[in-house]
């Protein structure tokens, strides 16, 4: 330490500085590109007479790789051995703890509870494994324009992983433009580099899980973050415990080999005492061999031999670790008895040697007999059907991975074990076993060349696993070698079942099984009986395949033999002339069978076939016949994909989310018009639909759905779309159900999971609603928020007003007008409530000559005139001769009882001609004109009465 000179008075005079006490450090560039170097005291040292600063060198100087610039004499030097310098960059490969400089906040609310962050793993970092956001921030700055490289291992597409840079005002930088890191394929590493600009540059490595299921994230993991540009280094790198640099001038240092060791700085390895140590690549330390155990070997089946004999065989695991002089070791067991060996699979054949040939073209063979040719009329059904496992097939591979380390590099990840194949033993509990199968191409049989059905192949394997710890079987496949994607995963033990992937797309294939153990960062050997076992892999249709039978194809018409001819589009064999005959209407051509009539598939109601009979589909034109009525629809304007946003929805973190589902509901041709894909906001729709074939998140389909996490879910600038996939590939057809105005689109996907067994149906039921016109409301069941209860079958109600039927002449009526000027007018209105759309349009009003009201009424007028005069004339004439009958009735009725005269009876009582009548009778008791006219027609007069009664 540097010495505090002190005097004995009231001040303080301090010593002349050493060497020792200070540093060297370049000052700010000026605006003219300057700078000085300076001397600055180190921490807790005070000392005085410090160098006077100097001009330093130009501001983008900066040494080689290998070099360092030092500063007393400002001149570049070369590391020593047991270091190493990148001239103008720096490298972070130690994750033992987090290196200096970088920081890494935890994500922590009180809404989600997250507490997890990136934590180092010794050779890697890595980041987290929940439903939550955690960052690693690193700050840079560069006084000339440079760039940033790591590698990245990225499998699964439930973690969303981005990186990018911002500048000192928290702004993005250009160059993150595209900030979203592909995805790598499981067990290798990728690689990604930006180019950053001079001056401030904040780095973010940015992890979000998204757990929709019980699921837990695979993590992202980071390694060799090495950033250039910065203007000098003013020291070298020691080389990380198991590396080494045994030169000068170094620009990185290399891994010790296995069976060595090294610390910090080292120029060279030091081996260990194999006879008790051991030690793997990259290691610090030496460890002490354990006795061996039965966990230290496996056995594997030889492969046949000229007698066509195989047997079990007892390996070590390499490297091996044990010891077998120890007490309790165990030595390896003897081998198996010698057997026959099993069968050539189907398509091969043995040629007399100990390995199977594949058949020629145009032969077939069982696998037990020799290849033989296919008879007339019929093509070898190409394909591949393992079931016999003694040797690894040529077009299989097999490999180990470790993400931390490299034990088992080089090692099977595989097993054949005679009926079966199964995992081998592995480096350690948490590597990726992996096989591989390749298949360069898909094609239908000659006979449907033509065909554009939804399949083109398929591959089924036969599996189980037995595991006693949290194992995991992934299979996976890779398009066009661009990108590998888990298509289904098996957690834990699984008993023998069957597994069919579809395949609709000619392309080149890689299958991969992966399994693992443990996915936990230990390297331990403690399940190595856990294990995942393949009975059988079929895979059909597969270009370059053998064949183990025949299939009838179609003959030329020239009768030339057993010469195959492709049938054109839609087109199926005939049994009895082997000719191609065309598939009837709405019928449509099965992928799987193309020999005889029932090749044909009837198309379901509602819906007819395409004109090559590749599939059926709705071409928006429906009939249904209700109560002696002839219902029609039309649903053209409904042929556009609509979409439906449902939600929102939270994970158990809290994070938000929705479904989105787009729906083809018919027309097009048959063409599937909904697209969904994943990352929706950072590829455009017009891309997608130009790089369909290879953009393998791309989704298209009668209905399909995303899955969208909003940008103020997760901090995001924009949404994201994830877990897109296909719910109806293939249209069933159009049901009535008995409520009115309402009718059913089945539509069926071909995609099979292991909780779809069938897999996935959509019903689509269509509603009239009059009041929502155009596209009208798509909706889910309130009882099913996310359009589905069991995952399997989803229900989408479509309400508009273009599901109404078409109008017809029931559904109006005419209404008649008044007779003006002699013209009547007729106007035709809709029955109220309006259920239907289009069709028969109102008739235009109209328009007829009739009598005016005015005429009739002048008719009526006059005739009612007559009439009542007619009748008062009657009545006047009847009533006054009524009146005079009545009155010599009395007279003679009072002469007849009179006692004091008697008078000779009146020869008439009526009035005589020309007689007046004498006097004039009143009386109270007066009737009504009608009453009085009616008692003259039907009353008898009195005389007439008692004349009668006489």
């Amino acid at each position: 330490m540097s010495l505090i000179c002190k005097c004995y008075d009231e001040t303080e005079t301090l010593c002349n500085c050493l060497q020792t006490d200070y540093h060297f450090e370049y000052t700010e560039c000026d605006s003219s590109g300057s700078r000085w170097r300076v001397a600055v005291p180190n921490p807790s040292v005070e000392c005085s007479g410090l160098p006077d600063p100097v001009k330093g060198k130009e501001c983008t100087f900066s040494c080689a790789s290998g070099e360092y610039l030092e500063m007393k004499n400002q001149v570049c030097s070369k590391c020593a051995e047991g270091t190493y310098s990148l001239g103008s960059g720096i490298k972070f490969d130690e994750w033992d703890e987090l290196p200096a400089g970088f920081s890494n906040p935890t994500a922590a609310t009180s809404k989600n509870f997250c507490f997890s962050s990136w934590t180092p793993r010794g050779n890697y970092i890595e980041s987290n494994r929940d439903d939550c956001t955690v960052s690693l921030i690193y700050a840079v700055h560069l006084k000339k324009s440079g760039s940033v490289f790591f590698e990245y291992q990225y499998i699964d597409n439930n973690i969303f992983f981005e990186f990018f840079i911002q500048n000192d005002q928290c702004k993005e930088m250009e160059s993150t433009a595209d900030k979203w890191v592909k995805l790598t394929d499981n067990g290798e590493w990728g690689s990604h580099s930006v180019t950053l600009k001079s001056g401030s540059n904040i780095l973010y490595w940015r992890t979000t899980g998204i757990l929709m299921g019980s699921k837990v994230v695979k993590p992202v993991l980071v390694k060799n973050i090495t950033i250039e540009g910065v203007a000098y280094t003013s020291e070298c790198f020691a080389c990380k415990p198991g590396t080494f640099s045994d030169k000068p001038g170094s620009s990185g240092c290399q891994v010790c080999p296995r069976n060595t060791y090294s610390e910090k700085g080292a120029k060279e390895c030091t081996k260990c005492k194999e006879e008790m140590y051991y030690s793997d690549e990259g290691s610090s330390v030496c460890i002490e061999r354990p006795p061996c155990t039965n966990k230290d070997f496996f056995q594997i089946h030889t492969p046949c031999d000229k007698e066509g004999k195989t047997q079990i065989m007892y390996k070590w695991i390499e490297p091996k670790i044990c010891r077998e002089d120890l007490p309790d070791a165990l030595t390896l067991p003897p081998s198996g008895e010698r057997k026959d060996c099993p069968p050539c699979n189907p398509g091969f054949y043995n040629n007399a040697s100990s390995s199977c040939t594949p058949c020629p073209p145009g032969t077939f063979s069982d696998g037990t007999q020799e290849c033989r040719a296919c008879p007339a009329g019929t093509e070898p059904a190409l394909g591949f059907e393992y079931k016999w496992w003694n040797i690894l097939p040529g077009n299989m591979k097999t490999s180990c991975f470790n993400v931390g380390n490299s034990k088992c590099d080089g090692m099977n990840g595989w097993e054949v074990a005679g009926d079966h194949i199964q995992s081998g033993a592995g480096g350690s509990d948490n590597d990726y076993l992996i096989l591989n199968l390749h298949i360069p191409g898909f094609k239908p049989p000659t006979s449907v060349t033509g065909a554009t059905g939804s399949e083109l192949g398929r591959i089924t394997f036969i599996f189980e696993t037995i595991c006693s710890a949290d194992c995991v079987l992934y299979f996976m496949a890779d398009v066009n070698r661009k990108n590998t994607n888990v298509v289904e995963s098996w957690e834990r033990s699984k008993e023998k079942q069957s597994y069919t992937h579809i395949i609709s797309k000619n392309a080149s294939f890689t299958f991969t099984w992966a399994f693992q153990r443990i996915n936990e960062g230990q390297d331990s050997r403690q399940f190595i009986n856990d294990m995942a076992k393949i009975y059988s892999i079929t895979v059909t249709n597969a270009v370059d395949g053998v064949a183990s039978s025949c299939r009838a194809c179609a003959l030329g018409s020239e009768q030339s033999g057993s010469s195959c001819v492709p049938c054109p589009t839609g087109h199926y064999i005939e049994k009895e002339t082997s000719q191609c005959q065309e598939c009837p209407d709405n019928t449509f051509l099965s992928i799987h069978q193309v020999y005889g009539r029932e090749a044909c598939i009837p198309c379901g109601p509602g819906s007819k076939s395409t004109k090559d009979h590749s599939a059926c589909f709705s071409d928006c034109l429906v009939s249904y016949i209700k109560d002696n009525q002839t219902l029609n629809y039309d649903f053209s304007n409904l042929s556009q994909v609509g979409s439906l946003m449902s939600g929102p929805s939270f994970t158990s973190r809290g994070t938000k989310f929705f479904h989105f589902f787009n729906i083809s509901l018919c027309g097009n041709e048959g063409k599937k018009m909904a697209i969904c894909t994943d990352n929706i906001t950072d590829v455009t729709l017009k891309d997608m639909v130009a790089e369909s074939e290879d953009f393998s998140n791309f989704v298209g389909a009668f209905v399909c759905q995303s899955t969208i996490i909003p940008s103020d879910s997760k901090g995001f600038r924009t949404a994201l779309a994830l877990q897109s996939n296909s719910l109806a590939d293939r249209f069933l057809g159009t049901w009535f159900v008995l409520f009115t105005f309402l009718l059913l689109f089945d539509v069926r996907s071909s995609t099979v999971t292991t909780s779809c067994e069938n897999g996935r149906a959509t019903v689509v039921t269509m509603r009239c609603n009059p009041n929502k016109p155009d596209q009208g409301e798509l909706s889910v069941p309130s009882s099913c928020p996310a359009g589905t209860c069991d995952g399997c079958t989803f229900y989408f109600v479509w309400e508009s007003a273009e599901a109404c039927p078409l109008c017809t002449e029931q559904d109006y009526h005419e209404i008649e007008g008044a007779c003006k000027k002699g013209f009547q007018e007729t106007l035709y209105v809709w029955n109220e409530p309006k259920h239907c759309i289009k069709g028969v349009p109102l008739p235009e009003k109209r328009t007829s000559t009739c009598e005016t009201v005015d005429f009739w009424l002048k008719v009526g007028a006059g005739v009612g005139a007559f009439t009542a005069v007619l009748l008062i004339a009657l009545t006047c004439y009847f009533w006054k001769k009524n009146q005079k009958l009545e009155y010599k009735y009395s007279k003679l009725v009072m002469t007849a009882n009179s006692k004091e005269c008697e008078l000779p009876a009146a020869d008439s009582c009526a009035i005589m001609e020309g007689e007046d009548n004498e006097e004039e009778i009143v009386y109270s008791n007066k009737q009504s004109l009608l009453g009085k006219l009616k008692s003259l027609a039907t009353k008898t007069p009195p005389l007439l009465r008692q004349t009668q009664g006489l």
